[in-house]
């Protein structure tokens, strides 16, 4: 994702109105997807806090949704006021299933992201639009000792599955 067009999209939502019902500004709480870490929100975040809101850019442990989603929920459990929760890619399903049972949320903002149905996954919605290559590009899993697996990009298909965002990648 590029710095550029995630920083347009939370800002777009955040203006338009339906994400400030309150006169106070929203915590504007960061979700990253897989193959990522909570960096990858840095430029955004720097823009977020140059308009005056409050940021948090959780550590999305990439576990499981229900896991990841608790995580995520915890963090808005210990934000008093708004919250304006953006996910980022599989971030988008942790924040879905996040977002149950806060009051405090005011909007979920997609950057690129799956926004599945309920019931719906998104290895599901990975594979149910042609075009979507992130299948053929993972390594085999990685199994985990407390129980699932990890799932890595293969080396060699690292640069082509990500090139198409404008960043550079090593070959």
């Amino acid at each position: 994702m590029s710095k550029f067009a995630a920083t347009f999209a939370v800002v777009t939502a955040l203006l338009s109105g339906s994400a400030i019902a309150d006169s106070a500004k929203p915590t504007i709480v960061l979700v990253h997807g897989a193959f990522a870490d909570a960096s990858s929100w840095n430029g955004v975040i720097t823009h977020l806090q140059k308009g005056g809101y409050k940021t948090a850019a959780v550590a999305n442990p990439l576990r499981s949704v229900s896991r990841d989603a608790r995580f995520a929920s915890d963090i808005v459990k210990s934000i008093a006021g708004p919250v304006v929760l953006v996910g980022h890619s599989y971030g988008g399903q942790v924040i879905s299933n996040a977002a149950q049972g806060h009051e405090n949320i005011k909007s979920l903002v997609y950057v690129a992201a799956f926004a599945p149905d309920t019931g719906e996954a998104a290895v599901e919605l990975a594979g149910k639009f042609p075009g979507g290559t992130l299948g053929e590009a993972l390594a085999p899993p990685v199994t985990l000792a407390e129980s699932g697996v990890d799932l890595y990009i293969e080396q060699s298909k690292f640069h082509d599955q990500f090139a198409h965002d404008g960043q550079e990648y090593p070959r």
